[in-house]
Parts: C-alpha cells; sequence; structure tokens
C-alpha cells in the first residue's frame, strides 16, 4: 500500500475517533440535571475566583 493510502486510512480513523469521543461527551452532559449543572458551574466559578 502506498503512503498515501495509510495516510487517508489513518485519517478516516481520527475523524471516527474524534466522533465517538463528541457524541460521549454529549450524552453525559444530556443526562445532567438542571440542578447538577448549576452546582458544577458554580464549582468553577468559585476555583477561577480563588486563582
Amino acid at each position: 500500500m502506498s503512503l498515501w493510502k495509510w495516510l487517508g486510512l489513518a485519517g478516516v480513523a481520527g475523524v471516527a475517533a474524534t466522533g465517538v469521543v463528541i457524541a460521549r461527551d454529549q450524552r453525559k452532559r444530556a443526562a445532567l440535571t438542571p440542578d447538577e449543572v448549576r452546582e458544577r458551574l458554580h464549582a468553577r466559578l468559585g476555583e477561577s475566583a480563588s486563582d
């Protein structure tokens, strides 16, 4: 196989892996309740304010 075919296959695999990671992250976020989101935002704000 030529170098270009291997690079193309690697690119396709990278795009597929990125899609999997994005889908997993979206499912995790969709499972949060509004109260959980609010708590996380307040915690992040507290962390950034202390820095």
